[in-house]
């Protein structure tokens, strides 16, 4: 993890906020997934250098079902996303990374970047209710803007691109385009991610002591879901506020890379 973190660190130049307000007990940190789901990469190694914290990410199942990926995840401290898994880890007061918008935000456009997309989504709430855990929600700014879009995930059936992909196969009237990722554009028009800064901010805590052992009513699922949204928008916020102030803190060849 620490020779991780001096690549992210020589990269993409972490800044981390309000650190003091995790408390000092196993939390599930909650937070804004960002563009192809890179920012793992960034997180886990910046906490661990700056705060001491041990985070495991849950990743979606179709990461694992690849091995030499689900091996290199797993190398890297991800478990499968799994109720079970989850479970375990929470017994044995693991720290634990969990994107609530998924796949959803992961292969967003570019109009929805830093927006919340959870529709529906109440589990990370019952099992963390459950346990007695404490919710820590944070904002990170950045990761979506490693890659521009070269193409949007509706543009993509009726482009070139979309019509040599039906006609090898890989694209029919029944795929979901909502389901696609953007055709990205990185560094210089290359795939190499823009070196962008990144910024990650903690939200205050929601501490769940208090429905240990029980399953919150859907009201209560509701309501704790919406304070946990509400601090990570208020986080991507302030972060974007402060790197618009500390941009001329950037060098000329990390603002040519990031054009």
């Amino acid at each position: 993890m620490g020779r991780m973190y001096q690549v992210v660190d020589k990269v993409f130049r972490p800044t981390l906020l309000h650190g003091d307000r995790v408390p000092d007990r196993p939390c599930l940190f909650i937070g804004n997934h960002s563009l192809f789901a890179l920012d793992g990469w960034v997180f886990a190694p910046t906490v661990f250098h700056e705060l001491g914290r041990s985070v495991r990410a849950l990743g979606d199942k179709f990461l694992f079902s690849n091995k030499a990926l689900g091996d290199t995840l797993i190398d890297l401290g991800a478990v499968m996303g799994h109720p079970a898994v989850c479970e375990a880890l929470m017994e044995n007061g693991s720290d634990l990374l969990v994107f609530p918008g998924g796949a959803h935000e992961a292969v967003k456009s570019a109009s929805e970047m830093y927006e919340l997309q959870w529709k529906e989504r109440y589990g990370f709430v019952r099992l963390a209710a459950k346990h007695g855990y404490t919710i820590m929600p944070f904002g990170m700014i950045g990761p979506d803007e490693f890659y521009d879009h070269w193409l949007e995930s509706d543009e993509i059936p009726n482009s070139a691109l979309g019509r040599l992909l039906k006609r090898f196969g890989l694209l029919d009237e029944n795929t979901r385009t909502d389901m696609l990722p953007p055709i990205p554009r990185g560094s210089l028009g290359t795939l190499l991610p823009r070196p962008q800064r990144c910024y990650i901010g903690f939200g205050h805590p929601v501490d769940l002591a208090d429905y240990a052992g029980k399953t919150p009513t859907k009201p209560q699922q509701r309501k704790i879901r919406d304070e946990v949204a509400g601090e990570i928008e208020a986080q991507l916020a302030e972060l974007l506020r402060l790197r618009e102030q500390r941009r001329r803190e950037d060098s000329l060849l990390r603002r040519i890379l990031t054009i």
